[in-house]
């Protein structure tokens, strides 16, 4: 069955229903110590579509939905999520220098939307999001994006760290904005292909994508508080990289 109020379905073989028929997913609840063949089978369909799959107890389930959700609910997805390799090889077919933006675990809705608005305005080609541990394009986000999530391609993916070392193979060098940079944000070049990572509001760029990267760049800041929001952050670096790729 499915609740349009929350955009939800629930249910196990419902969710596998859908999971054949094509439907996106943004992430599955499955209640704690599930098992048998149908679940098997959710299981299996969940890796094989990289949908974020977490085992929850049962009055989690139950706070979402007092139908008869059989131990499983699945959020249906309020977008297409788009393959990152075919958008880059698509962009260099057409003669254009990818501008990627990664995002590392990011979990605050809000300020993905603005994220997004703002990434939309400078000419980034596409967002790439880990499957787990993140956020995704919930209605919220749309709102506070102004549509923008509904034009601009979004990319979810199971490993991150997998998808920059990918990257890095078709040529894009991948810069991370963090204060443990060494270099400003306008001491570097952003000409050619390019993915921009951008870390969570709470820990910045985790350990495993720092070593990824290419360069670290910081955000000059004079004033007695030392940091910024990320969507702020992400702002003024997509900026610097948009006036730096106009001049030239």
């Amino acid at each position: 069955m499915n609740d349009p109020a929350k955009n939800i379905v629930f249910g196990i073989r419902a969710i596998l229903e859908a999971l054949n028929a094509g439907k996106n997913f943004d992430k599955i609840f499955l209640k704690q110590g599930s098992s048998g063949e149908l679940i098997s089978s959710l299981l299996s369909l969940a890796k094989e579509r990289e949908i974020s799959l977490k085992l929850v107890p049962q009055a989690k389930l139950d706070s979402i939905t007092r139908k008869n959700h059989q131990g499983a609910i699945g959020f249906i997805a309020a977008i297409d999520y788009q393959n990152f390799e075919e958008i880059i090889t698509g962009l260099f077919e057409k003669g254009k220098d990818p501008l990627i933006l990664a995002l590392d675990e990011l979990t605050d809705v809000r300020n993905f939307g603005a994220i997004a608005r703002t990434a939309l305005c400078m000419g980034v080609d596409a967002i790439v999001i880990p499957a787990g541990g993140s956020v995704s394009v919930t209605p919220d986000a749309i709102k506070t994006s102004a549509g923008a999530l509904m034009t601009l391609p979004v990319c979810k993916v199971k490993s991150l760290p997998v998808a920059l070392e990918k990257m890095k193979e078709y040529g894009l060098s991948i810069i991370g904005c963090t204060e443990k940079g060494k270099d400003s944000i306008t001491d570097l070049s952003y000409k050619g292909p390019l993915t921009l990572v951008m870390g969570s509001e709470e820990k910045g760029l985790s350990n495993v994508v720092l070593r990824i990267a290419d360069n670290l760049a910081f955000i000059p800041i004079t004033g007695p508080v030392r940091s910024l929001n990320v969507s702020v952050a992400t702002a003024m670096f997509l900026y610097e990289v948009d006036r730096q790729r106009r001049i030239w």
